[in-house]
């Protein structure tokens, strides 16, 4: 039975599932991989044709997850749906997630993987601000792609008491971000755009953009020979006559 036609999972649904997890998840090889696939269809929103989950893979509340075909899932991944039933994590046909992924949607959360992305070992995303990556994107090692923002504003109150943003992040088709790059709340990187190892994302790139640097500064357009003033990007004042 398909788990979208059914209501949030009960206090016992949970225990069967973690059960069902336990047994299955440890166990290698080819033999693993199959048994797998035949036993989570019955508890997720979706597993499509072709999935291959290698052992020792987390996933938490199943019913808030979706997976298309031919979906590689590595050693050590994580992926957190709790927190609330309107959560939803999808990953679209051909999406590979490497070793140590850790994907965690929080509350009222979609975070949407498109078609044959890959994420690369140790990247963490993280609600509750909606996160969608786009086709054929490119994640490296240790990128931190985080839809939530600390408000301190109030010096008088803890941090942790005044909440977070939650905007939202989008990163379009085709972009190659490097590794260790961070990408924060309310972002969007254009399609076709490159961000430098080690980059910190704090505003929009515009589409097919060359952006490095803490914050990420926009250095040269892919659509382009020669290197872009940054003040023409308006991140660095406005342009300067010409002598």
């Amino acid at each position: 039975m398909n788990r979208n036609s059914q209501k949030y999972p009960s206090k016992w649904q949970r225990v069967q599932e973690t059960i069902l997890f336990n047994l299955s998840k440890g166990i290698p090889t080819s033999i693993g991989v199959k048994l797998r696939n035949l036993l989570y269809r019955n508890i997720f929103a979706k597993i499509g044709k072709s999935v291959r989950i290698q052992y020792g893979v987390e996933f938490i509340e199943p019913s808030c997850i979706e997976i298309g075909n031919n979906v590689a899932i590595f050693r050590g991944v994580n992926i957190n749906a709790n927190g609330h039933q309107n959560n939803k994590i999808y990953l679209a046909d051909g999406v590979v997630i490497d070793y140590g992924v850790d994907i965690r949607s929080l509350i009222n959360t979609s975070i949407y993987i498109d078609k044959d992305t890959f994420i690369g070992p140790y990247v963490c995303m993280a609600g509750p601000g909606n996160i969608k990556i786009g086709k054929n994107c490119l994640i490296a090692s240790h990128t931190g792609i985080f839809a939530n923002n600390h408000i301190y504003s109030d010096p008088t109150q803890s941090i942790e008491s005044q909440g977070v943003t939650c905007q939202g992040i989008v990163i379009e088709d085709d972009c190659w971000l490097g590794s260790g790059v961070k990408v924060l709340d309310g972002v969007t990187i254009g399609k076709g755009s490159v961000i430098g190892a080690g980059s910190v994302v704090t505003k929009d790139i515009p589409a097919f953009s060359i952006a490095v640097g803490v914050p990420a500064r926009v250095i040269k357009s892919r659509k382009a020979k020669e290197f872009i003033d940054s003040r023409l990007q308006g991140i660095g004042g406005e342009r300067q006559p010409s002598s």
